[in-house]
């Protein structure tokens, strides 16, 4: 199912100076921005809503719901955030399109600002981003000379969009959307409690819109090509392409753009995709969507379709679009057990089932790891996953249990080996 051409990295790599406007527009960018001045607000929504593109952060809530949501919001200003907090292990894909090509983002953060006639726009870049942080920089700059950002935006009257760049200061919680505000706003990089939602109290408690980079990307490709052809690029239950990150126990690593709905044994193992393991071992199990994603068997994997649908079916998720390999020398104890050191290490520590959860939950995988775990070990750690899922504060406690339940639903034999 290779795609004819690609969407997203059509400029990637063609481009000698990815923050040049010139160039940028050689190569059709800004097409879609002169596209949507032109045509009425309800439009461009009815686009988004007949795309059904999926948010690209991980969370895959419908672009068009969320842009409806503001749009219907009555107070004013409203402002367009862009979460360029990559922070999920096993992603980096936003970090390319960050640094090949920037105009793009900041073309489907103008489009945003010129729907709901936002004034300023933000982009929270990850901390550790510095060299990607200069580039977007000099895009802005270049954009700002060019006359598609400042003051009246191409000679039309009240199309004012400014963008402001914000470096995050390397937290991983900072990439729910609500500790991203919060860090925005100078305050400590801490979830908040929702309802209510962004949509209508978000940064300074004003009505706000979040995307992710790639979402973003995403937009002009919708407005220039249509709706109904974005979404005939995907399946029924996603529109478009999708860009994944390999890496792990994988032959070629690297970022790819493949249309929503190819078979994940064609990803895996086609030598235009993953090309199998780089160690010419089987593969035990695919980590999807970063640490607070699913595992999927080897046996769960096969003929599974890349599709919301068919992952949802199959108790997976896209999530973030990472896709982390691990062939069959590898202990799934062990690799659950430093996914949880990952979580104790994030947490921000503002609620304690996440904060104190998360450590008894590494205490007790470290025991079973050096296999000292003691009979009703495993139901102890299925009851504290149940209480930290339903009582942490955000996303981060929230789905630490994902990646445990799913390994423990594969490889129940391998924990149980580890109990004396």
């Amino acid at each position: 199912m290779a795609m004819k051409e690609p969407v997203l990295l059509k400029r990637v790599g063609k481009m000698t100076d990815s923050t040049s406007v010139d160039e940028y527009i050689t190569y059709g960018g800004f097409a879609a921005l002169q596209k949507a001045v032109s045509m009425d607000r309800e439009d461009i929504l009815g686009e988004l809503d007949t795309a059904l593109l999926r948010g690209r952060g991980g969370a895959a809530y419908p672009l068009g719901r969320k842009w409806r949501h503001l749009y219907g919001s009555t107070d004013t200003p409203k402002y367009i955030v862009c979460n360029a907090d990559e922070g999920e292990p096993g992603t980096f894909k936003d970090k390319l399109l960050l640094e090949k090509d920037p105009l793009s983002i900041i073309e489907g953060m103008l489009i945003a600002g010129y729907v709901f006639g936002s004034n300023d726009g933000y982009i929270y870049i990850r901390g550790e981003y510095r060299h990607i942080q200069a580039v977007f920089h000099q895009a802005v700059s270049n954009a700002l000379a060019a006359g598609y950002l400042g003051n009246k935006i191409m000679g039309i009257d009240g199309f004012d969009f400014h963008l402001h760049i914000v470096s995050g200061g390397g937290a991983y919680v900072c990439g729910e959307n609500s500790a991203l505000l919060n860090s925005v706003e100078g305050k400590t990089g801490r979830p908040r409690v929702k309802p209510p939602h962004l949509a209508d109290v978000g940064l300074y408690l004003k009505p706000t819109l979040v995307n992710n980079v790639e979402s973003f990307a995403c937009v002009p490709a919708v407005i220039n090509m249509g709706g109904e052809a974005f979404l005939q690029l995907g399946t029924k239950d996603g529109g478009g392409t999708k860009l994944i990150c390999l890496s792990g126990h994988i032959k070629n690593r690297g970022i790819y753009e493949i249309p929503l709905g190819t078979p994940l044994d064609e990803i895996l193992y086609s030598e235009e995709y993953g090309g199998g393991t780089s160690t010419g071992r089987p593969i035990k199990f695919c980590h999807f969507g970063g640490q607070s994603g699913p595992i999927g068997t080897s046996g769960q994997i096969k003929g599974c379709l890349y599709d919301y649908g068919d992952f949802w079916s199959h108790k997976l998720a896209v999530g973030s679009g990472a896709i982390v390999v691990m062939d069959d020398s590898v202990s799934v104890v062990d690799y659950i057990t430093s996914v949880m050191e990952f979580f104790v290490h994030e947490s921000c520590g503002k609620c304690t089932p996440c904060r104190l959860g998360t450590t008894r939950l590494l205490e007790l995988l470290q025991n079973l790891q050096h296999h000292k775990g003691r009979p009703g070990d495993l139901e102890r750690l299925e009851k504290m996953l149940e209480h930290i899922t339903y009582l942490s504060a955000c996303g981060l406690g929230q789905s630490v249990s994902v990646s445990v339940n799913s390994a423990l639903a594969g490889y129940r034999d391998e924990f149980e080996a580890c109990i004396s």
